[in-house]
């Protein structure tokens, strides 16, 4: 009785109408809540199921799937048998991912750990021999292909670099493309014909003739000049803007990501020196490859020249570029979380956390803010310009209306719902986003046109049109709902959710203490 007069106390104490309904709802006993929840579930299950058969039993099975780490091991366990078995005739390959996780999940915690980042990382490496085989996913359709694939893993380097800024130091970065723009133009610079006057080689594959006007060297030079330069420009764009805060940083590093697209647009006659060319970009870019020598030094599990190399059939799937790109973009990736999760650990680390929590109480601890955060810049900007530099190598070319500032909104939003400060979550939500980008809704749109219909009336809607929206829709109904992501870091989870109001954590005083 005590315990449910003082949840009402709590309701009671609380400010605002939604403060109000959610107190209120977690004053009622557990029994309650859970029984309403599984009632509108299940209910929800159902109508979507008279809308589309798929989509009914996906719904049901994604909360089925939400609801077993609540249950005790026996009835779990018995759950995930029943949900393999009664997707292995209709849907094998869905039951095939049923059995792997569970069994993952059943690990000891202790070994959890690096056992989740293993399987996942083996089942992107063997994506291009299995992503044809998979079902098709009720809404948003089939999974992505494998050049998808490589558009959402340059965008998961993109996100992490950024997480690096927004998430772990606390700094709004709204002008993120510039650094995507800088490697982009870095890989143009050195891997093509832009300055025929030069004539420099140096390790790159593939020229024909041998002896072409430019400068052109090896890819796996390319990337850390890349990578080195835009750190450098972060560290020039950082200097004068980081003594800013909050709002008024954001203004300023939006007005640099505005600043160096228009360079590149207009950077084909600077002081008459062609450095961008223009409008019409720089095109093509040298492939990417590692020469004869090392190829042949590997029985070919390098390849000589990524356009060129493939011949092999493995497991039944004939290995193409794309493949190869894909791999190495995987590469990439696993380079970027590596650096990320151990700068996070360190001490540089914690001293960015310690930023984003208080910046006063940071300084009065001797913690030396400009260098910090300028450190966090120039690492988000390093890795920012090796995706840029990839990825423009990956299209054989790089253009100045590839980079607006949608796309540092975008890259921001992921981190958002991803969650920042937790490299998994930004993985999770980038790779959702970047799918969404590029197939989901354009799949979500077909769907919507052939499956609702109201006496005689069919939607003829062009979902990518609305994009925009979608995403700030997203976004909005994110941060009103679960601030701290979909897979926050627990820091930050207790950073939100132990405060109250504007009131700082360490503030903070529970019940009874």
């Amino acid at each position: 009785m005590a315990e449910l007069e003082s949840r009402l106390a709590a309701v009671a104490d609380q400010v605002g109408f939604r403060n109000k309904l959610r107190a209120r709802w977690r004053a009622l006993p557990e029994e309650q809540r859970w029984a309403a929840t599984v009632t509108a579930e299940l209910l929800l299950s159902i109508l979507l199921w008279l809308v589309d058969h798929a989509l009914g039993y996906g719904t049901l099975t994604l909360f089925t799937l939400i609801w077993l780490h609540r249950l005790e091991p026996r009835l779990r366990l018995a759950i995930q048998v029943a949900l393999i078995a009664a997707f292995a005739y209709p849907v094998p390959a869905l039951a095939i991912m049923f059995a792997i996780a569970f069994a993952v999940f059943w690990v000891p915690a202790r070994h959890r750990r690096w056992l989740l980042p293993l399987a996942a990382l083996l089942a992107a490496v063997f994506y291009p021999f299995y992503g044809t085989h998979l079902f098709t996913i009720p809404v948003f359709g089939a999974f992505p292909d494998v050049p998808t694939g490589v558009y959402m893993v340059v965008f998961i380097m993109m996100a992490v670099g950024l997480n690096m800024v927004v998430g772990y130091a606390g700094l709004l970065d709204l002008g993120y493309v510039a650094f995507y723009a800088t490697g982009a133009y870095t890989a143009g610079w050195f891997a093509s014909e832009q300055f025929p006057h030069a004539n420099i080689h140096i390790g790159a594959v593939g020229l024909i003739p041998p002896n072409i006007p430019g400068i052109h060297f090896s890819v796996w030079l390319i990337l850390p000049i890349a990578g080195i330069f835009t750190a450098l420009c972060g560290i020039v764009i950082g200097l004068p803007t980081l003594r800013l805060r909050g709002d008024y940083l954001a203004i300023v590093t939006l007005g640099f990501g505005e600043i160096l697209p228009q360079i590149a647009r207009n950077g084909d006659s600077l002081g008459g020196f062609n450095l961008t060319n223009g409008p019409n970009g720089i095109t093509p870019l040298d492939s990417p490859g590692f020469g004869h020598t090392l190829s042949k030094a590997t029985g070919g599990f390098l390849p000589a020249n990524y356009l060129t190399c493939c011949k092999a059939t493995v497991l039944g799937h004939h290995i193409d570029s794309y493949d190869v790109f894909f791999w190495s973009a995987l590469v990439l990736l696993v380079f970027t979380v590596f650096c990320s999760i151990r700068l996070r650990d360190s001490r540089l680390g914690r001293a960015w956390v310690a930023i984003r929590e208080d910046e006063t109480a940071a300084a009065a601890m001797g913690i030396p803010l400009m260098r910090t955060k300028t450190w966090a810049y120039a690492s988000g900007a390093f890795f920012g310009g090796i995706a840029g530099a990839y990825y423009a190598i990956v299209k054989s070319g790089t253009f100045p209306d590839d980079f607006f500032f949608n796309i540092s909104v975008f890259i921001l939003c992921m981190v958002i719902l991803g969650g920042m400060g937790n490299v998994w979550g930004v993985i999770a939500g980038a790779a959702f986003l970047a799918y969404l980008d590029q197939f989901g809704l354009g799949n979500t749109g077909a769907w919507l046109n052939s499956n609702i219909h109201l006496f005689g009336w069919r939607p003829n809607i062009n979902v990518p049109l609305y994009s925009s929206g979608i995403y700030g829709a997203i976004i909005l109904i994110v941060m009103l709902f679960r601030p701290e992501g979909l897979l926050p870091s627990r820091r930050r989870a207790a950073e939100l959710h132990e405060g109250v109001h504007d009131e700082p954590l360490y503030d903070h005083t529970h019940d009874g203490v």
